[in-house]
């Protein structure tokens, strides 16, 4: 369980790779759009936040330029008061070099990074020995990476790496996620399986949860009491409860924050945000 009093890492992720303002009003998409987020999101308590960017036709892209306006954006809304995750979600248009790449040219603060499709089960020597470089580079570079899992199987093959040393990070994290866009909504009870499976890592390496579906504030309360980090926003979920929607980014955030603040539990701020993340890599 988590400590009364600890600091819970609140990030929001209010874009993703799939919605459109036809699924949500509210989405933000274009640079002014997140940045405008990023600010309300701070003030209502995120210390991070998760970035997707769009290309001309509101496509998922990992494109440099685009990802670079948005970042310039939001420093320009919010200064350095916010840490800034860029993803490198494929959703089925990047191979695993592509995502190397934009993680590596954008030398970002952090960095999401999906293990299943990064390396995948059948990798081939050269992927598994230049994915093995990359790991160490962005060690180098500080860029607190974060390993996706989808599943409690990814979650075991995560510290299977760690293990045999491919995943050499000084303290790893990673991010469960609960659900599926389109399938099953996200329940407390799926959080046991996942912390079954990091249980070998539970004493080297720390994890984050995000929720698809109309319990996403539930879930994650649940998260930060089992001694979790929470990522919230459109990307997973648009309601508050159950039939209750959020009109923005910015009120899912203040919602869970009023939460864990009922449970004892404080928010980091950016300064505490950022300092975790450097612990990632060591």
């Amino acid at each position: 369980m988590m400590d009364a009093g600890k600091r819970v890492l609140v990030m929001v992720a209010p874009t993703g790779a799939h919605l459109s303002k036809e699924d949500v009003p509210g989405l933000p998409v274009t640079p002014e759009e997140l940045a405008a987020e990023a600010r309300a999101c701070r003030q209502a308590g995120a210390a991070a936040l998760h970035l997707h960017v769009r290309d001309h036709e509101g496509r998922h892209t990992l494109d440099f330029m685009r990802y670079g306006e948005a970042i310039n954006a939001i420093r320009e809304e919010v200064g350095e008061d916010m840490v800034i995750q860029i993803t490198t979600e494929s959703a089925g248009r990047f191979s695993p070099k592509e995502q190397m790449w934009t993680a590596l040219a954008l030398t970002p603060e952090s960095v999401s990074l999906a293990l299943r499709e990064l390396l995948p089960e059948d990798a081939s020597d050269e992927l598994q020995a230049e994915v093995g470089d990359f790991f160490v580079e962005l060690g180098e570079m500080h860029a607190g990476p974060q390993l996706i899992c989808y599943t409690p199987e990814d979650v075991a093959r995560a510290a299977r790496l760690v293990e045999d040393g491919t995943i050499g990070w000084a303290r790893p994290f990673l991010l469960f996620v609960l659900g599926r866009r389109g399938g099953a909504d996200a329940t407390p009870q799926m959080l046991e399986d996942y912390l079954k499976a990091f249980e070998p890592l539970r004493e080297r390496a720390s994890w984050m949860a995000c929720a698809f579906g109309p319990r996403q504030l539930e879930v994650l309360e649940e998260a930060a009491m089992r001694g979790g980090h929470v990522r919230v926003g459109f990307e997973n979920g648009a309601e508050l409860a159950p039939g209750e929607m959020a009109e923005s980014n910015a009120a899912l955030v203040g919602a869970l924050v009023e939460c864990l603040r009922g449970r004892g539990l404080e928010p980091m701020d950016p300064a505490q945000a950022r300092a975790f993340f450097q612990t990632i890599t060591g």
